[in-house]
């Protein structure tokens, strides 16, 4: 059986085959009759637009490569979602690729043998060098939930979509504080990121503000079983356990819930108080109820569009946004003003 092509379609509907073409492409310009007489003819033939064969025409795949570390922390496979219904709603489709380290140049070698017409980075990081290849070649990369580094002259070598994780950071110090928490401990995700470094930051910052310092530190990595070991580490001393922990992300606070809980039989706000960052649909959960740093997802996935398509469009320049993020208090906190023999500190209020 014969198939049918772009052609056939044009005689039919009597017009050029360009407007079958632009008909099919997202965003083209096709006055509303021709587009109908277009749809009408590719009905009735069972026409089907060839992406791959436009792609070789207009030298754009409409696709994106998403590189991604690891799925197991549950705020990634949201951003898939979100990420992947927006770039939808534009005539894009998201190419995934999985990287085993946080280091992505062996997988983005690869991407670019896919003609992908730009990059989202999620979890993972690049080198200059890759990133300096992917713009002489007019690909757009896009960090996202990732800082890039400044280069020698003061500028980002890569465009960049996060929180303001230093703010939400100080935000969580200060609501410890506002409870009467003072021997706080911190339990960071990988140690070379800029989401753990600067959540950290952000709570240090509320911490000093008081004259305090933190109390303990774990590593976690952002994996669950290495969270569980640090939470041992951290509570293995009654005399000196902290009254607070706070996780560098969701995933490694459920994690601190259930070492506390079912491990070392600690009551969970009463004994300890447990926070966390991202806000996953989890942390909702009634047996986590956990109290947390919500991260815009819907916001942040809008600026890695805007800045990919932005780049696309021929900018040039790498830009960093920083989405606000908000305190979501639930119930693993609890105050500890009422302690015996505890002595009121100084905190400030969160902006």
């Amino acid at each position: 059986m014969k198939k049918v092509t772009a052609h056939d379609v044009a005689r039919l509907a009597e017009v050029s085959q360009s407007a079958v073409s632009r008909a099919f492409t997202p965003g083209a310009s096709v006055a509303p009759d021709t587009r109908e007489r277009i749809e009408k003819a590719a009905r009735k033939l069972g026409y089907r637009p060839n992406a791959i064969a436009r792609s070789l025409i207009t030298r754009r795949s409409r696709i994106i490569g998403l590189v991604m570390s690891y799925l197991e922390n549950q705020f990634y496979p949201v951003v898939i979602e979100r990420l992947c219904q927006a770039l939808q709603r534009d005539g894009y489709h998201v190419l995934l690729f999985i990287s085993q380290t946080e280091d992505a140049d062996e997988v983005l070698t690869d991407i670019l043998q896919y003609q992908v017409d730009g990059i989202v980075m999620a979890s993972t990081t690049l080198s200059s060098a890759l990133a300096s290849d992917c713009q002489n070649a007019g690909i757009p990369v896009v960090l996202f939930n990732r800082v890039a580094q400044l280069g020698a002259m003061g500028a980002y070598s890569t465009s960049s979509v996060t929180s303001q994780n230093r703010e939400g950071g100080r935000m969580v110090g200060e609501l410890l504080l506002r409870t009467g928490h003072r021997r706080i401990a911190w339990l960071a995700g990988a140690e070379k990121t800029s989401t753990s470094r600067d959540r950290e930051a952000g709570l240090c910052d509320a911490l000093a503000a008081a004259g305090l310092a933190l109390h303990a530190r774990g590593v976690g990595n952002y994996d669950f079983a290495e969270a569980r070991r640090a939470v041992h580490l951290l509570f293995r001393d009654p005399a000196s356990r902290p009254d607070a922990l706070f996780a560098a992300n969701d995933h490694m606070a459920i994690a601190a819930l259930e070492t506390l809980r079912t491990e070392l039989g600690l009551r969970v706000p009463h004994d300890v108080s447990v926070v966390g960052f991202d806000n996953v649909p989890q942390a909702a959960w009634p047996s986590f109820d956990l109290t947390t740093v919500q991260q815009n997802i819907d916001e942040m996935v809008d600026a890695t569009r805007n800045l990919l398509f932005d780049q696309l469009g021929g900018q040039v320049m790498a830009r960093s946004i920083d989405v606000p993020c908000v305190l979501m208090e639930r119930g693993t906190v609890a105050r500890r003003d009422d302690e015996p023999g505890r002595k009121p500190g100084r905190a400030r209020q969160p902006a």
